[in-house]
């Protein structure tokens, strides 16, 4: 077996531990539904792919130990967190905007450009507080320190959440556009639906920062 690829066990581990990730609500997540359900499935896939571009990113710098630097510099790593809150407001004040991010409507106002949605798919990964402390406390426990392969194998887990995520994404958004053929029909699902994934940004955004204000 190759050097960079882990033990079997530790590849078994850690995509149970992805797909939990994976599953689990988070401002990617209603991203991902809410440009399906505005926009169609291109721009939700554009979301996926941005936050896929923002996931290698992560695993290059855990690879390559600069990820450690936000542990050793807590002034660093505290405003990426708030930069990360401020993001999820503003995407929740863009939820309930005439016309705004989340809004459905048969005849929808201009649609942002695919790589507009790939661009905030890359934001909202980048400062997401979940996918940081995953790949910066959690992907490192997989591997040794004395390991000389350790960075290539670090590489490879990353690229196995990728590929264990994927699949769950894509069900996510083949389903949401399925939804919002029937929510165009009705006006109150629209408002219910806008009201809901701002209260989602905006829930996120209120626990990071007052987490952030205990410590």
């Amino acid at each position: 077996m190759p050097d960079f690829v882990p033990d079997l066990a530790i590849i078994l581990a850690f995509g149970l531990a992805s797909f939990v990730l994976a599953i689990s609500p988070g401002p990617d997540m209603a991203l991902f539904v809410s440009r399906t359900l505005n926009h169609g499935r291109a721009h939700g896939f554009a979301a996926v792919f941005g936050a896929i571009s923002g996931i290698f990113f992560h695993s290059l710098l855990a690879a390559f130990g600069v990820s450690m630097l936000l542990i050793a510099a807590p002034t660093a790593f505290f405003v990426l967190k708030i930069l990360g809150a401020l993001y999820l407001l503003y995407l929740a004040v863009q939820a309930v905007r005439q016309g705004g991010g989340l809004t459905l409507s048969k005849k929808p106002r201009k649609a942002p450009r695919l790589f507009e949605s790939y661009l905030t798919g890359v934001g909202i990964n980048l400062t997401n507080p979940k996918i940081i402390l995953f790949f910066v406390t959690f992907l490192p426990q997989f591997v040794s320190t004395a390991d000389p392969a350790a960075p290539q194998k670090l590489l490879f887990l990353s690229a196995e959440f990728v590929l264990v995520a994927l699949p769950v994404v894509t069900v996510i958004i083949f389903l949401a556009d399925g939804v919002a053929r029937v929510l165009t029909r009705s006006l109150r699902a629209q408002k219910v639906l806008n009201w809901s994934f701002a209260t989602v940004f905006a829930g996120f955004a209120a626990t990071i920062l007052l987490l952030e204000g205990r410590r």
